[in-house]
């Protein structure tokens, strides 16, 4: 498989609306390094029941506008939900006559003409890659609830806050997300053709929740996202950054068979005796060994996985994290060592 190159994001689009989330090469961060997320607050504390009430609707009026320098104009929008009879239409459209909502519509069609260069170079080379035997890695994106919350909108401070303070609005919040998560991992995949959803986790690794709050918080909407993607035929592939050494019990809760793990820092005999009887599993070869190890190191690491996990099928091989800046021929060495040493007899 191969991750594509759609993580080779479109900078101009970013420019082109203002985009405060991130900071990307040669925007807040140096040509050569990797994007970086500018958390921040950009739901309030005090905002949690406008979230559960019209999810899509905060997301445009509210969020929208905060993150992007262009839409601001978007908080004037009105929610289509109230355009029911002819009464209602005349108001309903009054902003859409003014210059500065017609102006973030103008950068929006301005965005998505460079999105579609983008997209199809991004198309091209996939394309390309699947002819030579290497098929797409994931046709769908999705997120767990909670991160949905603690990455973008609340943030991290916020939201280990908010599970103290308003512990049950965190939870309403995050089954009102619940099927918007769902519904984004299935559409992707209807229009790849791909049924391989990439689902990273955050803030549910080791370290950041105690037991009792991953299976509080985290666990739940998690599963459920699992559940409703399996149950609509995606294959959920959930990127298990971080540790998860006290998670497996938990997580293994799941149908045989439906779904692919990959683990970055998890101990992998643990995983391959617990999670390797429900789903296939991957990793976790380290990105830091690959960028400064040596060819011979990387060999050792991959035996040593191979060794541990393959017994009865069901491994793959792969590096913990994104293979950032690595050395070319400790990346060679893992592809290579693993077709000679990783075959079944």
């Amino acid at each position: 498989m191969n991750s594509g190159i759609g993580l080779a994001l479109p900078g101009k689009v970013y420019d082109i609306l203002d985009y405060k989330l991130y900071a990307w090469p040669g925007h807040g961060v140096s040509d050569n390094s990797t994007y970086q997320c500018l958390e921040a607050e950009y739901m309030m504390a005090d905002e949690y029941d406008a979230l559960i009430q019209d999810p899509s609707y905060f997301f445009t009026a509210t969020y929208l506008p905060r993150i992007f320098g262009k839409l601001d104009a978007f908080k004037m929008l009105p929610n289509f939900s109230t355009m029911q009879e002819m009464p209602f239409v005349g108001l309903n459209v009054i902003p859409f006559g003014m210059p500065l909502v017609q102006a973030a519509y103008k950068a929006l069609f301005e965005a998505g003409e460079e999105a579609l260069k983008w997209a199809g170079a991004v198309g091209a080379f996939g394309n390309e890659m699947a002819a030579l035997g290497f098929p797409g890695g994931s046709g769908g994106f999705s997120k767990v609830p909670f991160d949905v919350i603690g990455d973008t909108l609340r943030g991290t401070r916020g939201i280990m806050i908010d599970i103290y303070r308003q512990p049950n609005k965190v939870i309403e919040a995050m089954e009102a997300l619940t099927p918007l998560m769902i519904n984004m991992g299935i559409s992707a995949t209807q229009t790849s053709g791909n049924p391989l959803v990439m689902i990273p986790l955050h803030k549910g690794a080791d370290g950041f929740l105690s037991d009792e709050q991953f299976k509080k918080f985290y666990w739940p909407c998690f599963k459920k996202l699992l559940m409703g993607l399996i149950e609509e035929g995606c294959v959920p592939l959930p990127f298990v950054e971080g540790s998860y050494n006290t998670r497996l019990e938990v997580i293994q809760d799941i149908p045989k068979g439906s779904s692919y793990w990959t683990f970055d820092t998890t101990d992998m005999a643990r995983a391959k005796k617990i999670m390797g009887k429900v789903a296939c599993i991957g990793g976790n070869v380290p990105t830091d060994l690959l960028a400064v190890g040596t060819p011979q190191q990387v060999k050792d690491c991959v035996k040593n996985l191979i060794d541990t996990c393959a017994e009865g099928g069901g491994y793959i091989v792969a590096n913990g994290v994104a293979a950032d800046e690595v050395k070319p021929e400790n990346l060679k060495m893992m592809i290579d060592f693993t077709k000679e040493y990783g075959v079944y007899k």
